[in-house]
């Protein structure tokens, strides 16, 4: 009788001991990202390059006819590709589909050094943007150096429903000629 106790007692600890404990996801919990670099752009800063780039971002997109709506997050990505000089991010302004200035990102200017990226997301929840919402980003750099990439990526899931797709900016303004920057 003692010897079916322990082995019985060895199955229940063998049993338990292979039962894994899953760790518990923190639902809201966000993975830290580099802190930006700010800079202040006094008067000698010498601009060679720089652009005003429009980036489109949708809040929601519709399906069923135009009868029901499917909300989306977006992520703007501003990434610089040059291999050796940094830009300047000088503004990031979020307006809606009336044109109407939602947010202004950045209090001061950012340096991107080089092949380094950046990124300024919007909830899922958040539709204050609209259909018909855009980024407008600002850069500046001191050299001639090679465009970054600047584009929205939107997704969105609803049970077992998914959608992702980018959005590329277009250039609306180019700057040049050792223009001094405004001050921002």
């Amino acid at each position: 009788m003692k010897l079916y106790r322990y082995i019985y007692l060895a199955i229940a600890v063998i049993i338990l001991a292979s039962c894994e404990s899953t760790p518990k996801s923190q639902p809201n919990a966000i993975p830290a990202t580099p802190l930006q670099k700010t800079v202040t752009l006094d008067q000698n800063f010498k601009i060679a390059s720089g652009q005003t780039i429009y980036v489109p971002v949708y809040s929601h997109i519709y399906h069923h006819n135009r009868q029901e709506i499917f909300e989306l997050a977006a992520t703007l990505s501003i990434r610089n590709t040059d291999l050796t000089n940094p830009i300047i991010i000088t503004s990031v302004r979020y307006y809606n589909s009336e044109g109407k200035l939602i947010k202004q990102y950045l209090e001061r200017p950012i340096q991107l050094d080089a092949l380094a990226s950046t990124d300024f997301f919007i909830n899922r929840n958040d539709t204050s943007g609209g259909l018909g919402a855009n980024f407008i980003v600002e850069w500046v750099a001191q050299t001639e150096i090679s465009e970054p990439i600047i584009e929205a990526v939107m997704i969105g899931t609803d049970f077992q429903q998914g959608i992702s797709f980018i959005s590329p900016g277009r250039v609306i303004k180019s700057q040049n000629n050792d223009k001094r920057s405004p001050l921002k």
